[in-house]
């Protein structure tokens, strides 16, 4: 009587042990996971910004109205270093965008800012400022320099994403 329990035991226990492998499989297929991809956080940026705008020498820009599909997700500001700001977004194609300005000499600047783009000839005039285009293998970027500081809209996305974002950028 005790071998048969014992068998039955053994059989109730691997019946469970399938249930349990089809339900957690049946939970794997339905529901969603993307490995490949780690969620980007969502950042405040504006005590950064407030205290950047108090302390720096220039007057520092950040976007005003854009859509919420806009991700803020980095955000620096070192007065110590040439007044070194930077705000960092995903834009709604999940591409990167960054603001950098800084009282840093213009050359080298650019040059760190965009990871070393190439200087073209085209200039657009954006929000009555005048923005030169830079394309690289890493970022492509426009440039401003003016009132003292260089500022830089660089990133992954297309240059009419990069626009929108120089478009959107107010200094107080």
């Amino acid at each position: 009587m005790a071998g048969r329990q014992g068998n039955q035991t053994v059989k109730n226990m691997l019946w469970s042990l399938v249930v349990i492998a089809l339900v957690a499989g049946v939970i794997y297929l339905f529901i969603p996971h993307d490995e490949s991809k780690t969620p980007v956080k969502r950042v405040d940026y504006r005590v950064e910004l407030l205290t950047a705008r108090r302390a720096a020498a220039y007057p520092v820009a950040a976007p005003e109205g854009l859509s919420r599909e806009w991700k803020p997700t980095s955000v620096r500001f070192n007065g110590a270093a040439h007044d070194n700001w930077h705000l960092g977004f995903l834009d709604p194609d999940g591409e990167y965008v960054a603001i950098k300005q800084s009282t840093e000499k213009p050359a080298r600047f650019i040059d760190d800012a965009t990871r070393e783009a190439a200087k073209t000839d085209t200039v657009e005039k954006i929000g009555g400022r005048d923005w030169r285009r830079y394309e690289g293998s890493t970022y492509d970027a426009l440039v401003s320099t003016e009132k003292g500081a260089t500022t830089v809209v660089a990133g992954t996305a297309s240059f009419g994403q990069l626009t929108k974002m120089v478009e959107a950028l107010k200094t107080s």
